[in-house]
């Protein structure tokens, strides 16, 4: 288990910065969002395992040669059979960073979710009062207000998009339903989800440029997604119209408004701009093969930490 200890610890150091930072300043990703988006998901859980697993397989060598059998030995030394010893200053300080670690970054990702509960909660809370259910849009709620502004806030069954009167009134019919097919598209995929796993990450470990660079490229990938998902029922020019509009809106709803929480982040100038260029000067689609290659390393980088603390003598 020692070389396994240093070729993840290895791993971990280039999933840490390297990596990350090539790919933050790749121009690919917007040209396959989910290809891109999958392999972000597979650098941040290869990365927090390679970290755990590399303490934990160093900690472990004084008791076995793989991890089963290390764990077995720690389970004696826990239960008073074998002597603490046997593992020496270094090794336990391995094993106790590694316990440290993970239940650091179990706490963090429960402490998001909790706090984005409970802050989704209060929103929904102060929505009641400033909003009134629309006529003709079922799970849409409006809000009095003049400023173009549009969201969603998720809940499962509960989940709703937000218009404010003054989009209503700014927009034609087929801008609306470009915003519309936009924020339906961040519940329906549940990017909630990906924006609070990644937004827990950086929590925990915000000196990694791996928390910072994925939650920024994250969501801008999936604003990118909703983008192509509304681009199949209206048309480019109506799309960025509406996505201009909506972006001068955000900067005048009042702060209270805008608590944090929602499904998708309101946008900041930098997205917008982003997302405009990306329309109005559009680069072709990665080909199939590109990203399923894309797709296939991805897997495979999550496989090979997990193969390693798992399978018995592949690095002895």
């Amino acid at each position: 288990m020692f070389w396994t200890s240093w070729f993840l610890a290895a791993l971990a150091v280039a999933l840490a910065w390297p990596v990350p930072v090539f790919l933050a300043r790749a121009d690919w990703p917007a040209r396959a969002p989910f290809a891109a988006m999958v392999l972000w998901q597979s650098i941040a859980l290869a990365g927090g395992l390679s970290m755990v697993g590399a303490m934990l397989c160093y900690g472990l060598v004084p008791l076995g040669d793989n991890l089963a059998s290390g764990l077995r030995g720690l389970l004696r030394i826990v239960t008073g059979q074998q002597s603490l010893d046997t593992l020496g200053l270094l090794h336990a300080f391995a094993l106790s960073a590694a316990a440290l670690l993970s239940a650091h970054l179990v706490f963090t990702l429960w402490l998001s979710y909790y706090r984005i509960h409970r802050q989704r909660r209060r929103h929904r809370d102060l929505l009641h009062l400033l909003s009134s259910p629309s006529n003709d849009r079922p799970d849409t709620l409006v809000i009095s207000h003049q400023a173009p502004v549009a969201y969603c806030l998720p809940g499962g069954s509960r989940s709703v998009t937000v218009l404010s009167e003054g989009l209503l009134e700014l927009l034609s019919p087929e801008e609306l339903h470009a915003v519309l097919l936009h924020e339906q598209t961040h519940l329906t995929q549940h990017h909630h989800l990906l924006l609070w796993a990644f937004a827990a990450w950086r929590s925990a470990l915000p000196w990694l440029p791996t928390s910072k660079l994925a939650q920024q490229a994250v969501s801008s990938l999936i604003e990118i997604m909703a983008d192509d998902v509304a681009l199949r029922s209206v048309s480019k020019s109506t799309l960025v119209t509406a996505i201009a509009l909506v972006a001068s809106g955000s900067a005048q709803l009042p702060a209270d408004t805008l608590i944090a929480g929602n499904a998708q982040q309101i946008d900041t100038p930098a997205t917008t701009s982003a997302r405009l260029g990306r329309l109005l000067a559009p680069a072709p689609a990665l080909q199939t093969g590109p990203q399923s290659f894309v797709v296939a390393g991805a897997l495979l980088l999550l496989a090979i930490p997990t193969a390693l603390l798992l399978v018995p003598g592949i690095l002895a």
